[in-house]
């Protein structure tokens, strides 16, 4: 009997096990969550000011698993995924010794909350509806992809001034003399409902000239800098974004590498990578903008510096007083039921 057991135990180990296999129907479709917040004001108590959004989960990663899947399932870009994870291999996260940080907890960038805000080196994009009398303030949040160095998204306000369905591309001069030296491509246009159009399904033209918020073909540019300079979304968060923002909606693309925000009284500080090179001297920065916003006493010296070393991209309490441990929900196990 014993030498049965042992034999199927055998058989049991050396059978591989079958790799989870995801597919574009799981990330379909994603209920939309709106979060509640409450910008500092005249006439708000302090206490009662919110800037920070969301809660960090976790998950069991499985075989077959890759940070670009995870992430999208939890709406963040590889970026996002990476920069929570250091020292996981996001092609066999499965192979971590603790359950993944799943980072969908952020502090709203500063210091405009309304219409579209699109912080760069986060590679993230608020959406603030118009606000609705005696109704909390609300917002949106979705991970983008972005131009890469030699074709950086820029800087300043902006407008959408055209909607599309299916967009036309077509193809600026520049980009395409790239593309005939690469590949030998020669096209002018592509037409919408292309599946090589990486404009994808919608597209929020901008005032700026030559650039848009669209969709993409390629949906795990997300939270990379590899396109030409516009703000590429997954094809899931366009086609929800696309029918709540109107034309003429006002915008813009904001550079904030150091983002301080207040929840229950507390004080958090949320840091990113120097995307374009912009912001160098992370400490003067940082202890700049406390002393612009009067709350350089409420802070950890120590804590700060730590955040601003490890770059984790989430918010971190840096607040002077004493707290209890920030605690993570229970591990999320990745199953077929979670897609």
């Amino acid at each position: 009997m014993i030498l049965g057991w042992l034999t199927l135990l055998i058989v049991l180990i050396a059978t591989p096990v079958a790799a989870k296999e995801w597919s574009e129907a799981d990330f379909e479709k994603r209920d939309l969550r709106p979060y509640s917040f409450q910008p500092p004001q005249d006439g708000i108590p302090e206490r009662r000011t919110s800037t920070v959004i969301g809660e960090l989960q976790t998950w069991n990663s499985e075989r077959g698993d890759t940070f670009l899947d995870i992430g999208r399932h939890f709406d963040l870009g590889l970026n996002s995924m990476e920069a929570a994870n250091p020292g996981v291999d996001g092609w066999i996260p499965h192979t971590a010794k603790e359950p993944l940080t799943i980072p969908t907890f952020w502090i709203l960038p500063c210091c405009e909350y309304e219409g579209l805000v699109v912080n760069l080196p986060e590679m993230r994009l608020y959406w603030y509806p118009p606000k609705v009398a005696d109704a909390a303030p609300t917002v949106l949040t979705f991970p983008v992809g972005l131009g890469r160095q030699e074709w950086r998204t820029p800087q300043g306000d902006f407008r959408v001034i055209e909607k599309a369905r299916n967009p036309r591309w077509v193809i600026p001069e520049s980009i395409r003399e790239e593309r005939m030296r690469e590949s030998g491509s020669s096209e002018k246009f592509i037409e919408g409902g292309s599946p090589d159009n990486p404009l994808g399904e919608f597209r929020l033209r901008l005032s700026m000239p030559s650039y848009a918020i669209h969709g993409t073909n390629i949906p795990w540019g997300v939270g990379m800098s590899v396109s030409h300079g516009c703000v590429r979304m997954y094809p899931e968060d366009i086609r929800e974004l696309f029918p709540l923002v109107p034309k003429n909606a006002a915008g813009a693309f904001v550079y904030e590498t150091i983002k301080f925000g207040e929840k229950s009284g507390r004080i958090f500080v949320e840091v990113h990578p120097d995307l374009y090179g912009l912001q160098p001297g992370r400490w003067r920065r940082a202890t700049k903008i406390l002393r612009e916003r009067g709350i350089e006493e409420k802070i950890d010296a120590a804590k700060l510096l730590v955040a601003l070393e490890e770059q984790r991209g989430y918010p971190i309490d840096i607040s002077r007083s004493a707290s209890p441990r920030q605690s993570l929900p229970s591990a999320t196990p990745a199953s077929s039921e979670d897609r």
